[in-house]
């Protein structure tokens, strides 16, 4: 419950309207969606998946976190499990909110540090990697004929 608690404060600061549905999963559940969704069959870290416009009412979208990878960045950088999945899934709530760190030249990150701090959590994802993109991260939606079958759930 704390991460559905966690979500919903995020979402609301970032200014992001409508439900957000969170899936933490294994690394290779994580790599078989990237493989699927963005073409990339590799592990990563966090997923976003914008919902497919006039789809669904009232949903902003949703995430798909790596539990083995959140825990193993919580151990490198000296916090919990669960701060670093709360990590995620703000960088994903961002991404939802049309936020895309690889072209808005450092707009999606300012607006990550901004956040973090105010929702209490270490550092983020951008922050921890000089301010460019996070290695696994996906700011990439899907392509349109695969949005319209949902995207990851949680369970």
């Amino acid at each position: 419950m704390a991460l559905a608690r966690f979500v919903v404060r995020a979402r609301r600061a970032a200014g992001l309207q409508g439900s957000v549905t969170v899936l933490v999963t294994g690394s290779r559940e994580l790599q078989a969606l990237n493989s699927r969704f963005r073409g990339k069959d590799k592990p990563t870290d966090v997923l976003s998946f914008a919902p497919m416009p006039g789809l669904v009412s009232g949903l902003a979208g949703d995430i798909a976190i790596s539990a083995e990878t959140a825990a193993q960045n919580a151990r490198h950088l000296g916090h919990s499990p669960a701060q670093e999945i709360k990590i995620l899934a703000l960088h994903g709530i961002l991404h939802l909110a049309g936020y895309d760190h690889e072209s808005d030249r450092g707009t999606m990150a300012r607006k990550e540090i901004r956040l973090r701090k105010s929702l209490g959590l270490p550092s983020g994802l951008i922050e921890r990697n000089g301010l460019r993109a996070s290695p696994g991260c996906s700011g990439k939606e899907p392509p349109s004929e695969l949005r319209t079958a949902r995207s990851p759930r949680k369970r």
